[in-house]
Parts: C-alpha cells; structure tokens; sequence
C-alpha cells in the first residue's frame, strides 16, 4: 500500500514537472509577444508625432527641406511597415532624421525657443527613452526565454514541446553611426 501511494507522488511530480515547464515557455512566449507589441506601439506613437513637429519646423527651416524630406519618407516608411523587422528599421531610420533636426535647430534660436517645438522635443525625447525601454525588455524576455532553453531540465523540455530559440533585437549597424550634420 506504501509503495502504491509513492509511486502516486512520484506520477503526480512527474506530471507537475511537465505541465510547469509546459507553462513556462508558454509565459515567456507571451511576454516576448507583449514586449514585441510594446515596442510597435512607441514607435507608432513617435510616428504620429512627426507632424506635429514637423509642421512646428517648416515655418523657422524653409532651406533644410532635404532633412525635412528625410523625416516624411522615414515616417511613411514606419507607418507601412508589416512586421516588425521593417518596423524597426524604418523607426531606427526615423530616429537618425529626427536627430538631425534637433541637430540643426541648434542653429535657429527662434526655433530653439519656440514652446511647441520644445514640447515636441520633450515628448519624443520621452518616446525614445520608452522605446529604449522596451526593446530592453524584449532582449531581456529573450535572453530568459533562451536560458530557460538551454539549460537542463527545461531543454528537455523544450525540445519535447518543440520550443525553438528566439532571436534578440538587432539594431542594423548603420542606425548605430553618428548622424552626419552639415551646416
């Protein structure tokens, strides 16, 4: 009767076993999904602002409608986008033609001290920092994810569930040069 009730246990841990694991790549999954999604929806909200802050712009920098130019293709770029690799390029793209702006509003005090460019200037500055944010949160959902892959026994596991590696979220290297800035 013993040996019945330990053989019980010992199928009720085997079965806990399997069913945590199971959960558990399912849980990090769906934070990597969320993370993925978190990131889409900064760059989104840095796209919508690109008007604003365009139009606050046009009126001090007539001359500077290459940059100008740059910013419209690389927002029209983002809002296409249909996944997120694209997404991504296309806001790292957006990112170096916004820099650029900022960069040349050096060169316009007006400008410089104008509130609604200011204001604008804060709030992508704010949406930068969250984009950043998020796209550590997605690495770091991946790297857990990852370990939890690799090592024993989750790898058992996870090769019996047919959960694969994930990738990080690479930057390209030319979104990570200084943007160039003539006068």
């Amino acid at each position: 009767m013993v040996l019945l009730w330990v053989l019980i246990a010992v199928a009720v841990v085997i079965a806990f076993t399997f069913f945590m694991y199971y959960n558990r790549f399912v849980r990090l999954s769906h934070q990597i999904d969320n993370s993925l999604a978190q990131i889409d929806v900064q760059l989104k909200k840095r796209a919508d602002l690109v008007p604003n802050l365009l139009s606050s712009v046009k009126g001090y920098m007539k001359h500077e409608k290459k940059i100008i130019k740059e910013v419209t293709d690389a927002r029209k770029a983002l809002v296409g986008a249909k996944n997120m690799q694209s997404k991504v390029k296309a806001g790292n793209q957006l990112q170096t033609a916004l820099k650029s702006i900022f960069a040349i509003a050096e060169g316009y005090p007006d400008l410089k001290a104008n509130t609604n460019f200011l204001h604008l200037q804060q709030e992508l500055s704010a949406i930068e920092d969250k984009v950043a944010y998020a796209r550590q949160y997605f690495n770091d959902g991946i790297m857990s994810y990852n370990v939890s892959l690799n090592t024993i026994p989750g790898k058992w596991f996870a090769s019996m569930y047919g959960f694969g590696k994930k990738d990080y979220l690479k930057i390209p290297e030319e979104s990570r040069a200084v943007p160039k800035v003539e006068f």
